[in-house]
Protein backbone atom coordinates (compact mmCIF):
# COMPACT_ATOMS: atom_id res chain seq x y z
CA UNK A 1 0.00 0.00 0.00
CA UNK A 2 1.17 3.55 -0.79
CA UNK A 3 2.52 5.37 2.45
CA UNK A 4 -0.25 8.29 3.64
CA UNK A 5 1.17 11.48 2.57
CA UNK A 6 1.67 12.56 6.28
CA UNK A 7 3.34 9.81 7.12
CA UNK A 8 5.88 9.66 4.14
CA UNK A 9 6.39 13.66 5.29
CA UNK A 10 6.77 13.13 8.98
CA UNK A 11 9.74 10.48 7.93
CA UNK A 12 11.57 12.57 5.74
CA UNK A 13 11.37 15.73 7.86
CA UNK A 14 12.48 13.60 11.30
CA UNK A 15 15.55 12.18 9.62
CA UNK A 16 19.16 13.56 10.61
CA UNK A 17 19.56 15.78 7.42
CA UNK A 18 15.50 16.21 7.12
CA UNK A 19 13.96 16.40 3.34
CA UNK A 20 10.78 16.68 1.91
CA UNK A 21 10.01 14.83 -1.43
CA UNK A 22 10.04 17.03 -4.48
CA UNK A 23 6.62 15.57 -5.71
CA UNK A 24 5.46 18.21 -2.54
CA UNK A 25 6.29 20.89 -4.95
CA UNK A 26 3.22 20.24 -7.30
CA UNK A 27 0.19 21.87 -5.47
CA UNK A 28 -2.20 23.75 -7.63
CA UNK A 29 0.33 27.01 -6.90
CA UNK A 30 3.23 24.72 -7.37
CA UNK A 31 2.10 23.69 -11.15
CA UNK A 32 1.73 27.36 -12.07
CA UNK A 33 5.21 28.52 -10.82
CA UNK A 34 6.97 25.66 -12.66
CA UNK A 35 4.85 26.80 -15.68
CA UNK A 36 6.88 30.39 -14.81
CA UNK A 37 9.70 28.58 -14.27
CA UNK A 38 9.76 26.73 -17.55
CA UNK A 39 10.34 29.96 -19.47
CA UNK A 40 12.60 31.72 -17.58
CA UNK A 41 15.61 32.85 -19.51
CA UNK A 42 17.90 31.12 -16.97
CA UNK A 43 16.34 27.62 -17.04
CA UNK A 44 17.33 26.07 -20.65
CA UNK A 45 15.94 22.46 -19.93
CA UNK A 46 12.46 23.15 -21.29
CA UNK A 47 13.41 25.02 -24.37
CA UNK A 48 16.19 23.30 -25.25
CA UNK A 49 14.34 19.71 -25.20
CA UNK A 50 11.92 21.40 -27.14
CA UNK A 51 14.10 22.85 -29.78
CA UNK A 52 15.65 19.19 -30.05
CA UNK A 53 12.20 17.06 -30.51
CA UNK A 54 11.24 20.06 -33.05
CA UNK A 55 14.84 19.58 -35.03
CA UNK A 56 14.73 15.89 -35.45
CA UNK A 57 10.26 15.35 -35.04
CA UNK A 58 10.99 13.42 -38.63
CA UNK A 59 13.10 11.16 -37.32
CA UNK A 60 11.01 10.49 -33.59
CA UNK A 61 8.19 10.15 -35.78
CA UNK A 62 9.39 7.42 -38.23
CA UNK A 63 10.68 5.68 -35.27
CA UNK A 64 8.04 5.99 -33.04
CA UNK A 65 5.02 4.76 -35.89
CA UNK A 66 1.66 7.03 -36.30
CA UNK A 67 -1.24 6.12 -33.90
CA UNK A 68 0.85 5.56 -30.89
CA UNK A 69 -0.63 5.35 -26.97
CA UNK A 70 0.83 8.05 -25.32
CA UNK A 71 1.13 7.76 -21.82
CA UNK A 72 2.76 10.77 -20.13
CA UNK A 73 3.92 10.53 -16.21
CA UNK A 74 3.81 13.73 -14.84
CA UNK A 75 2.27 15.52 -17.29
CA UNK A 76 1.73 18.78 -15.71
CA UNK A 77 0.02 21.15 -17.91
CA UNK A 78 0.33 18.87 -21.35
CA UNK A 79 2.14 21.35 -23.16
CA UNK A 80 4.90 19.33 -24.22
CA UNK A 81 3.06 16.49 -25.36
CA UNK A 82 0.93 18.51 -27.48
CA UNK A 83 3.38 18.33 -30.28
CA UNK A 84 4.50 14.81 -29.83
CA UNK A 85 1.20 14.14 -30.35
CA UNK A 86 0.43 15.86 -33.63
CA UNK A 87 4.08 14.39 -35.02
CA UNK A 88 3.01 10.69 -34.54
CA UNK A 89 -0.62 11.18 -35.02
CA UNK A 90 -1.34 9.79 -31.89
CA UNK A 91 -4.54 7.75 -31.66
CA UNK A 92 -4.89 8.22 -27.51
CA UNK A 93 -3.29 10.35 -24.93
CA UNK A 94 -3.17 9.43 -21.29
CA UNK A 95 -2.06 12.26 -19.00
CA UNK A 96 -0.92 11.31 -15.46
CA UNK A 97 0.18 13.70 -12.47
CA UNK A 98 0.26 14.01 -8.76
CA UNK A 99 -1.58 17.18 -8.99
CA UNK A 100 -5.22 16.29 -10.05
CA UNK A 101 -7.09 19.35 -10.12
CA UNK A 102 -4.28 21.23 -12.36
CA UNK A 103 -4.12 18.14 -14.68
CA UNK A 104 -7.85 18.09 -15.33
CA UNK A 105 -8.16 21.30 -16.34
CA UNK A 106 -5.30 21.02 -18.88
CA UNK A 107 -6.51 18.07 -20.16
CA UNK A 108 -9.84 19.59 -21.05
CA UNK A 109 -7.60 22.25 -22.62
CA UNK A 110 -5.78 19.71 -24.88
CA UNK A 111 -9.41 18.01 -25.97
CA UNK A 112 -10.78 21.67 -26.86
CA UNK A 113 -7.58 22.12 -29.12
CA UNK A 114 -7.19 18.46 -30.41
CA UNK A 115 -10.83 16.57 -30.74
CA UNK A 116 -9.38 14.09 -32.71
CA UNK A 117 -7.46 12.71 -29.78
CA UNK A 118 -8.89 11.04 -27.00
CA UNK A 119 -7.24 12.52 -23.81
CA UNK A 120 -8.08 10.98 -20.46
CA UNK A 121 -6.83 12.42 -16.80
CA UNK A 122 -5.10 10.00 -14.72
CA UNK A 123 -4.15 11.20 -10.87
CA UNK A 124 -0.93 8.92 -9.82
CA UNK A 125 2.48 9.30 -8.29
CA UNK A 126 4.91 7.40 -10.24
CA UNK A 127 7.23 6.26 -7.42
CA UNK A 128 3.93 4.06 -6.70
CA UNK A 129 1.82 2.09 -9.19
CA UNK A 130 0.17 3.99 -11.35
CA UNK A 131 -3.65 2.64 -12.14
CA UNK A 132 -4.60 3.45 -16.18
CA UNK A 133 -8.06 3.13 -17.24
CA UNK A 134 -9.37 -0.52 -17.59
CA UNK A 135 -9.91 0.03 -21.78
CA UNK A 136 -6.34 0.78 -22.71
CA UNK A 137 -4.54 -1.68 -24.74
CA UNK A 138 -1.73 -2.70 -23.84
CA UNK A 139 -0.02 -2.98 -27.23
CA UNK A 140 1.44 -0.07 -28.90
CA UNK A 141 2.07 2.45 -26.17
CA UNK A 142 4.36 5.16 -26.04
CA UNK A 143 5.78 6.07 -22.40
CA UNK A 144 6.84 10.32 -23.18
CA UNK A 145 8.69 11.59 -19.80
CA UNK A 146 10.14 15.28 -21.14
CA UNK A 147 11.30 17.43 -18.73
CA UNK A 148 14.61 15.94 -17.37
CA UNK A 149 12.30 14.64 -14.36
CA UNK A 150 14.28 11.07 -14.21
CA UNK A 151 17.02 13.27 -12.87
CA UNK A 152 15.21 14.23 -9.54
CA UNK A 153 15.93 10.38 -8.35
CA UNK A 154 19.26 9.40 -7.31
CA UNK A 155 19.97 6.08 -9.24
CA UNK A 156 18.72 2.80 -7.48
CA UNK A 157 15.28 5.50 -7.15
CA UNK A 158 15.51 5.77 -11.39
CA UNK A 159 15.87 2.85 -11.85
CA UNK A 160 13.29 1.69 -10.06
CA UNK A 161 10.53 4.10 -11.93
CA UNK A 162 12.61 3.35 -15.11
CA UNK A 163 11.41 -0.23 -14.55
CA UNK A 164 7.90 0.58 -13.70
CA UNK A 165 8.22 2.14 -17.13
CA UNK A 166 9.19 -0.92 -18.44
CA UNK A 167 6.08 -2.35 -16.87
CA UNK A 168 3.65 -0.45 -19.04
CA UNK A 169 4.43 -1.70 -21.90
CA UNK A 170 4.93 -4.39 -23.94
CA UNK A 171 7.84 -5.46 -26.44
CA UNK A 172 6.22 -3.29 -29.32
CA UNK A 173 6.49 -0.25 -26.34
CA UNK A 174 8.66 2.48 -26.28
CA UNK A 175 10.01 5.56 -24.06
CA UNK A 176 10.48 8.73 -24.85
CA UNK A 177 12.41 10.64 -22.67
CA UNK A 178 14.51 14.19 -21.69
CA UNK A 179 17.74 14.32 -19.91
CA UNK A 180 19.84 16.50 -18.60
CA UNK A 181 23.37 16.44 -19.30
CA UNK A 182 26.63 17.37 -17.60
CA UNK A 183 27.88 21.36 -18.12
CA UNK A 184 29.76 24.28 -16.59
CA UNK A 185 28.26 25.01 -13.36
CA UNK A 186 28.03 28.63 -14.31
CA UNK A 187 25.13 27.34 -16.55
CA UNK A 188 23.33 25.02 -14.03
CA UNK A 189 23.11 26.70 -10.89
CA UNK A 190 21.50 29.73 -12.21
CA UNK A 191 18.74 27.36 -13.70
CA UNK A 192 18.15 26.50 -10.15
CA UNK A 193 18.37 29.80 -8.61
CA UNK A 194 16.56 32.70 -10.88
CA UNK A 195 17.08 36.82 -10.83
CA UNK A 196 13.78 37.15 -10.73
CA UNK A 197 12.45 34.59 -7.54
CA UNK A 198 10.76 32.24 -9.26
CA UNK A 199 12.57 29.00 -8.60
CA UNK A 200 12.30 30.44 -4.86
CA UNK A 201 8.95 31.05 -4.12
CA UNK A 202 8.35 27.28 -5.89
CA UNK A 203 10.86 25.93 -3.18
CA UNK A 204 9.18 27.69 -0.40
CA UNK A 205 5.75 27.00 -1.50
CA UNK A 206 6.21 23.46 -0.84
CA UNK A 207 6.25 24.55 3.10
CA UNK A 208 2.12 25.78 2.17
CA UNK A 209 1.44 22.38 0.64
CA UNK A 210 2.81 20.44 3.81
CA UNK A 211 0.89 22.50 6.08
CA UNK A 212 -2.29 21.79 4.60
CA UNK A 213 -0.93 18.00 3.97
CA UNK A 214 0.39 17.31 7.41
CA UNK A 215 -1.40 20.09 9.61
CA UNK A 216 2.12 21.31 10.22
CA UNK A 217 3.14 25.19 11.30
CA UNK A 218 6.14 26.20 8.89
CA UNK A 219 6.11 29.88 8.39
CA UNK A 220 7.93 30.21 4.77
CA UNK A 221 9.19 33.45 5.54
CA UNK A 222 11.50 31.82 8.45
CA UNK A 223 13.09 29.72 5.38
CA UNK A 224 15.14 30.64 2.60
CA UNK A 225 15.64 28.94 -0.61
CA UNK A 226 19.18 27.66 -1.24
CA UNK A 227 20.42 25.84 -4.77
CA UNK A 228 24.29 24.69 -5.89
CA UNK A 229 25.78 21.95 -7.94
CA UNK A 230 27.06 18.90 -5.82
CA UNK A 231 29.97 17.56 -8.39
CA UNK A 232 30.98 14.40 -6.52
CA UNK A 233 26.86 13.23 -6.97
CA UNK A 234 26.56 15.26 -10.56
CA UNK A 235 23.96 17.19 -9.37
CA UNK A 236 22.12 20.23 -8.51
CA UNK A 237 20.83 20.38 -4.78
CA UNK A 238 17.58 22.38 -3.47
CA UNK A 239 17.28 22.96 0.36
CA UNK A 240 14.96 24.97 2.17
CA UNK A 241 17.56 26.81 4.83
CA UNK A 242 16.26 28.14 8.63
CA UNK A 243 17.60 31.70 8.65
CA UNK A 244 16.79 31.61 12.62
CA UNK A 245 16.58 29.44 14.58
CA UNK A 246 13.25 27.63 15.33
CA UNK A 247 10.96 25.26 16.22
CA UNK A 248 8.45 23.69 13.51
CA UNK A 249 4.91 21.09 14.89
CA UNK A 250 2.45 18.92 13.57
CA UNK A 251 0.36 16.55 15.08
CA UNK A 252 2.03 14.26 17.75
CA UNK A 253 5.17 15.67 17.25
CA UNK A 254 7.35 18.44 15.73
CA UNK A 255 11.12 19.20 15.00
CA UNK A 256 13.80 21.53 16.54
CA UNK A 257 15.60 24.04 13.61
CA UNK A 258 19.49 25.53 14.24
CA UNK A 259 19.78 28.74 12.35
CA UNK A 260 21.65 27.58 8.81
CA UNK A 261 19.73 24.27 9.25
CA UNK A 262 18.46 22.82 5.92
CA UNK A 263 15.49 20.35 4.49
CA UNK A 264 16.57 18.96 1.16
CA UNK A 265 14.04 19.31 -1.09
CA UNK A 266 15.13 18.00 -4.57
CA UNK A 267 17.80 16.74 -6.27
CA UNK A 268 18.62 16.77 -9.97
CA UNK A 269 21.35 14.58 -11.21
CA UNK A 270 23.01 15.24 -14.37
CA UNK A 271 24.15 12.39 -16.65
CA UNK A 272 26.22 11.41 -19.48
CA UNK A 273 24.49 9.48 -22.65
CA UNK A 274 26.77 6.54 -22.02
CA UNK A 275 25.71 6.31 -18.72
CA UNK A 276 22.22 6.60 -18.99
CA UNK A 277 22.31 4.01 -21.70
CA UNK A 278 23.44 1.29 -19.10
CA UNK A 279 20.71 2.94 -16.79
CA UNK A 280 17.88 2.34 -19.30
CA UNK A 281 19.57 -1.45 -19.97
CA UNK A 282 19.26 -2.49 -16.46
CA UNK A 283 15.67 -1.65 -16.30
CA UNK A 284 15.11 -3.46 -19.41
CA UNK A 285 15.60 -0.88 -22.71
CA UNK A 286 17.67 -2.67 -24.16
CA UNK A 287 18.15 -0.62 -27.46
CA UNK A 288 18.19 2.99 -27.63
CA UNK A 289 19.11 6.13 -29.73
CA UNK A 290 19.85 9.58 -28.63
CA UNK A 291 19.75 13.18 -30.09
CA UNK A 292 20.84 16.05 -28.38
CA UNK A 293 21.39 20.27 -29.30
CA UNK A 294 24.45 21.36 -30.52
CA UNK A 295 26.02 22.15 -27.18
CA UNK A 296 25.37 18.76 -26.24
CA UNK A 297 23.14 20.31 -22.40
CA UNK A 298 20.43 17.79 -23.07
CA UNK A 299 19.24 14.71 -25.19
CA UNK A 300 16.09 13.20 -25.92
CA UNK A 301 16.45 9.20 -25.67
CA UNK A 302 14.29 7.11 -27.49
CA UNK A 303 14.52 3.65 -25.77
CA UNK A 304 13.07 0.20 -26.61
CA UNK A 305 12.91 -3.17 -25.13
Amino acid sequence: MPAHPAHEIIEGLSRPQASISPKYFYDAKGSRLFEQITRLPEYYPTRTEQAIVRRHAGEIARRVGQGRIVIEPGAGNCEKARFLCRAIEASRYVAVDISADFLTEAAQRLRDEMPQLQVQAVGGDLTQAIVLPDDLPRAHRLVYYPGSSIGNFDRPQALDVLVRMRGLIERDGALLIGVDLRKDVAVLEPAYDDAAGITAAFNLNALDHVNRLLGSDFHPHQWRHRAFFNPEASRIEMHLEAKTELDVHWPGGGRHFAPGERIHTESSYKYDIEGFAHLLHAAGFHHSVAWTDERRWFAVVLATP
